[in-house]
């Protein structure tokens, strides 16, 4: 169990840059898609802790992240990256290309 402040997820989300918009990341929350630590979650006021894990879809692939930071406002790109990890595994050099 991950103890300490916590930040509601569609804020994390959105402060971290993950979504385009808060409203995208409430959807998100909401779409029963999303998990942390391994639950699924329903609400986009669930908290978010460091340490704690976030997957979720992405396009055709699942993306996994460890939360790392907790912000206070929606930064530069720069800036949210510092706030978590990509634990996902690397897209393959072909499908990268297919992508575009």
């Amino acid at each position: 169990m991950v103890y300490g402040p916590g930040l509601r997820l569609d804020k994390w989300l959105w402060f971290a840059r993950l979504t385009k918009s808060r409203s995208q990341a409430q959807e998100l929350a909401e779409s029963r898609h999303l998990r942390i630590d391994g639950r699924v979650i329903e609400r986009a006021s669930a908290l978010v802790r460091p340490g704690q894990v976030i997957s979720y879809p992405h396009y055709n692939e699942v993306r996994v992240v460890r939360v790392e930071a907790l912000a206070s406002r929606r930064g530069p790109f720069s800036e949210a990256q510092e706030l978590y990890t990509d634990l996902s595994a690397p897209m393959p050099l072909t499908a990268r290309a297919a992508n575009g």
